[in-house]
């Protein structure tokens, strides 16, 4: 069936200027990676996120691979997210040893919630990963980064929807140690397809997720007569608080930097683009029924990445109204992770977590 309106089925629409600067690069970046590109997209991104430190990576799931490593887990020692996100904000911590206590969300604002969390923190608790989901800044963030200062956890804000939201001045992903944004082909600026960047404040950090990121490449610390001797560079290992942590390869290519650093210039007025649609949606859909309840914030609280609504009831009969009478592609998504067959078999199938259940099997999404 082709829909009038499919979910995240419209191609993005780049300006004249972008797709010139795509074929100058593609056709003239010396090298293709790890250029200058790269690294004014990163000087650009840090200044508008308002953090010291941004780094490019091939993919938003990639950067959170890289939070995980510098976490540095010890056994027994424990997360705290909320169930109602993409599998990829918590996987990756699991991978490096983590244990996963699932927070419940807020049923009003549809996200994790410092009171939430508190209901889960214990005394294995190392970090907290709060979601932006929807491209809605977490209410109450200001409390919840408090809250793990002063409880020395560590505070990874997965901003993957909320690129550019902001709260009293101070925009999503600089509230935390770590913040992580994605540029996939269905948010709200994509690099081609795929793209991320890791964010932090922390020196101890900075100074070595190149190196994490990167393949280990680190320049020799000794003068050289000529430059191939004994090799281009050192590949070393990235060594934290005297730990020493294996490296990867997330690099981002030069093309997808300089599209990147372009697409910033005017990521506002694309959040405000797709604010005012939203807005204009769910007024002019209440208008007509009452059985869809949506969060309305016509401020930069919320860039609505994804429109989502709460079927007060008859949820599977709107959707296929909407479907097959309208033409307007309906979905419901964010299963509650500890449902998935992946979670169950690493033993985190168990949680309590009314909120997300009683939202989950009543929601529904539109691009």
């Amino acid at each position: 069936m082709n829909f009038k309106i499919p979910f995240s089925g419209r191609a993005h629409l780049y300006t004249q200027e972008e797709l010139n600067l795509i074929k100058e690069v593609s056709q003239n970046a010396v090298p293709l990676t790890q250029g200058k590109y790269l690294k004014e997209f990163e000087e650009k991104f840090a200044k508008y996120i308002g953090v010291k430190y941004a780094f490019g990576v091939n993919n938003a799931t990639n950067a959170l691979e890289m939070v995980a490593q510098l976490c540095k887990f010890k056994e027994g020692e424990e997360i705290i997210a909320p169930a109602h996100t993409f599998t990829a904000s918590v996987y990756p911590f699991i991978k490096k040893g983590a244990n996963v206590k699932w927070a419940d969300i807020d049923f009003d604002s549809r996200v994790i919630s410092l009171e939430n969390i508190k209901k889960c923190v214990t005394e294995k608790t190392k970090a907290i990963v709060v979601v932006h989901l929807y491209g809605m800044i977490i209410p109450d963030i200001e409390a919840i980064a408090e809250f793990c200062k002063n409880n020395n956890l560590i505070l990874i804000e997965d901003t993957a929807q909320a690129l550019g939201t902001e709260i009293n001045g101070k925009k999503a992903g600089s509230f935390g140690d770590f913040g992580v944004f994605s540029f996939h082909s269905h948010k709200n600026i994509t690099t081609l397809g795929e793209g991320g960047m890791l964010t932090c404040n922390d020196k101890k950090y900075a100074d070595i997720i190149p190196m994490l990121r990167h393949n280990g490449h680190i320049a020799w610390n000794f003068e050289r007569k000529y430059y191939w001797e004994p090799a281009m560079g050192n590949v070393d290992l990235p060594e934290l608080d005297g730990e020493y942590l294996m490296p990867n390869n997330y690099c981002m290519g030069e093309v997808e930097a300089a599209l990147g650093s372009k697409l910033l210039e005017r990521i506002d007025k694309i959040n405000e683009d797709k604010r005012k649609r939203a807005i204009k949606f769910i007024d002019e859909i209440t208008k007509v029924s009452n059985l869809l309840e949506f969060n309305r914030i016509n401020d930069k609280r919320h860039n609505y990445h994804l429109l989502v609504a709460f079927a007060k009831r008859k949820r599977d009969e709107i959707m296929k109204k909407l479907a097959f009478e309208k033409g307007v592609q309906v979905i419901v998504q964010y299963y509650p992770l500890y449902r998935y067959d992946l979670y169950k078999k690493l033993g985190f199938g168990q949680a309590n977590c009314p909120n997300t259940e009683k939202f989950f099997d009543n929601i529904q999404l539109v691009s």
